[in-house]
C-alpha cells in the first residue's frame, strides 16, 4: 500500500486519504482515495497503480479502462484506489459516507 500511495503522490495525485475499512462491512482493507486534474491525469494515476500492482505480482480483480467518467475504480482485493475528478470526488463524497473508518 505504501508503494501505492508514495506512486499516487510522485504522480501529483490532489488530496490523497488512506482509509482503514478493516473495521466496516465491506471485503476490503483499505480505499485510497484522491483526486486528478484531468482526465489525462486520471489515466497516469491509474497506469502508474496498475503498474506497481503489475510489478509486484499483485493480483487485480477490476480496473476502469475507459476515461471520460468522474471517478475510476483500481481493485486489488484488500485495496481499493479510487481516482475522481474535483466534481466526482465532491458528489460521491466517500470520505463522508465512511467516515467512522480511520484516516491512515
Amino acid at each position: 500500500m505504501k508503494e501505492i500511495f508514495q506512486t499516487l503522490l510522485q504522480k501529483e495525485a490532489v488530496e490523497p486519504v488512506i482509509l482503514d475499512m478493516t473495521e466496516t462491512p465491506l471485503m476490503t482493507d483499505y480505499f485510497i482515495v484522491v483526486t486528478a486534474n484531468s482526465q489525462i491525469h486520471m489515466k497516469a494515476l491509474r497506469d502508474s497503480v496498475l503498474s506497481v500492482l503489475e510489478k509486484r505480482s499483485h493480483p487485480i480483480i477490476h480496473y476502469d479502462k475507459s476515461l471520460g467518467y468522474d471517478w475510476l475504480i483500481i481493485d486489488a482485493g484488500e485495496i481499493v484506489v479510487h481516482v475522481f475528478t474535483a466534481k466526482g470526488r465532491e458528489f460521491y463524497d466517500l470520505e463522508g459516507l465512511w467516515s467512522d473508518a480511520k484516516r491512515v
